[in-house]
């Protein structure tokens, strides 16, 4: 009986070793860096950031540096949140992308978005909303002012696969609109991947 238990426990200690063997101590590693894990079945923390990059590079180039820019008395122009459509087959949240933009548009002094007017009547910042309503109720007059543009866009994924390669791209397209209805700005950025699957299918 003895032998069978030094048996038994030399089995279990084994595994134990064997388990704690294959966990790795977690570590930390640049959002953006070449150290991020990839997958073809999702888009990532650095897709985002990188067609983030690419909308701010965009929109500052051309709408702020280039003049196009529009707001009233000077001030600094407001920018609403529309919809951004999801056409991919997974379920994401597009502040990763619209954060980046707004934070970055905010920094340049020319752009403020609001928080308090959105789609349905419904804002961002239900509190804030509720505060510029007791406002107007108080003072007896309009305080909200309307957005000079809204953000507006669309994530398209496409995959395809030949032999034991798979690929997937992912498309993200922006358009800035203005109170007129004109689309002023507009800018589309594609990430594709690949990955090759292994004659045993792991």
């Amino acid at each position: 009986m003895k032998i069978k238990e030094c048996i038994a426990s030399g089995i279990l200690a084994a595994g134990c070793v064997a388990f704690t063997g294959c966990s790795t101590k977690a570590k930390y590693v640049d959002s953006t860096g070449p150290r991020t894990l990839v997958t073809v079945d999702a888009i990532n923390i650095q897709d985002y950031a990188a067609a983030a990059d690419t909308m701010i590079d965009s929109l500052i180039t051309s709408v702020i540096n280039g003049g196009r820019l529009k707001s009233a008395n000077g001030e600094p122009a407001i920018l609403g949140i529309s919809r951004i459509i999801n056409n991919t087959s997974q379920h994401v949240d597009t502040d990763l992308l619209t954060k980046k933009i707004r934070v970055a548009l905010n920094k340049t002094g020319r752009v403020v978005t609001t928080t308090t007017y959105g789609l349905g009547g419904q804002g961002e910042d239900p509190l804030a909303q509720q505060i510029l309503k007791d406002r107007e109720k108080v003072e007896n007059k309009p305080l909200t002012r309307l957005p000079d543009y809204s953000l507006s866009g669309k994530l398209i994924e496409q995959r395809v696969r030949s032999g034991n390669t798979q690929q997937a791209s992912y498309v993200f397209q922006l358009t800035l609109t203005s109170q007129d209805g004109l689309a002023v700005w507009e800018e589309e950025k594609t990430i594709t991947k690949q990955a090759r699957r292994s004659a045993l299918g792991f």
